[in-house]
């Protein structure tokens, strides 16, 4: 069964999540890496320099369209109880909430004791810009940024589209935040190759960034982040990143953005946030902020079979 009740949907989305608190990411060789690895594959393949654009678009239908496919097949054909098992599994996969605290979490200590080496190390895993001249406040500023934006790859996007189609909904946003990760840059060898992976990703996220950035806004300084993203996200070259990053800076009252060496390239990019520069503290005050807009999200998951009966009365 795919279409889920709102009452089933409400359940196995807190279910999810709850298992991914606990668990985490699966140990050893996690799917996405053979994902990566059949992704790597079929860019060499594909991205000649001819046509590039079409090749872009089919290798992202080639390697999104068949697993999510057959997750939905499965959970079509399935008995309820089983396809309900199968939706909670292929959420899980889809959701990084802990796996983005045991990444972030460690820069922030390393800061904290002043450990330039380990921090630099740690953040280099994490984002793609160039970190091994960073200090303290580039890696700080950094590590908030990676944190804000991922709360919405990893774990709202991810529950939005579950809330939309279930598990293959789930799965199709993370295999195309993936592939936008992999191919969305404007680099001569991604320009027009990763146009198509770049597009999915800004399409698949545009109503996700925006309910996250209310999410960042309604749970910490409210005023400041609907200023900040009022004011400064249309500055932010990604539509969907500006709003989220400048409404949780504005949130923490922290400013983040500024120049940063990308590709060897150093890019200017645009303040955002309000306040004090980013300090270890705020890397941290990051992590509860989206511990408490994760609160939110599950509180309205709750909440929503109830408003489902009083519509329905």
């Amino acid at each position: 069964m795919l279409l889920l009740s709102v009452y089933a949907m409400s359940l196995l989305a807190v279910l999810g999540v709850i298992v991914d608190r606990i668990v985490g990411e699966p140990r050893g060789r996690h799917p996405l890496v053979a994902f990566g690895q059949f992704a790597t594959k079929l860019e060499a393949r594909l991205n000649t320099g001819r046509r590039a654009r079409p090749a872009g678009i089919l290798a992202w239908i080639v390697a999104v369209a068949p697993p999510v496919c057959i997750a939905w097949l499965v959970v079509s054909v399935l008995p309820f109880a089983y396809a309900c098992i199968v939706h909670v599994m292929l959420l899980w996969f889809a959701l990084g909430a802990k796996s983005l605290r045991e990444h972030i979490a460690p820069i922030a200590r390393a800061l904290s004791l002043g450990d330039l080496d380990s921090a630099r190390t740690l953040t280099s895993r994490i984002v793609s810009r160039d970190t091994s001249q960073a200090d303290e406040l580039a890696l700080s500023r950094a590590a908030v940024e990676s944190a804000l934006e991922n709360g919405n790859d990893a774990i709202f996007g991810a529950l939005f589209w579950f809330a939309i189609a279930g598990g293959p909904g789930a799965l199709a946003f993370r295999l195309a935040n993936t592939l936008d990760a992999m191919w969305g840059y404007r680099t001569p060898r991604y320009l027009r190759f990763g146009w198509a992976a770049a597009r999915f990703d800004d399409v698949l996220n545009f109503v996700p960034a925006r309910l996250t950035a209310a999410s960042y806004a309604l749970t910490g300084d409210t005023g400041m982040a609907w200023h900040c993203w009022r004011t400064q996200a249309r500055s932010w070259d990604s539509p969907n990143a500006g709003p989220v990053m400048a409404a949780g800076a504005g949130s923490l009252n922290v400013l983040i953005g500024g120049a940063a060496i990308y590709h060897g390239v150093l890019e200017a990019r645009p303040t955002l946030g309000a306040g004090h520069n980013a300090t270890p503290r705020h890397v941290v005050a990051a992590l509860r902020l989206i511990d408490r807009s994760v609160l939110l999200w599950l509180a309205v998951f709750l909440v929503l079979p109830i408003l489902s009966v009083t519509t329905n009365a």
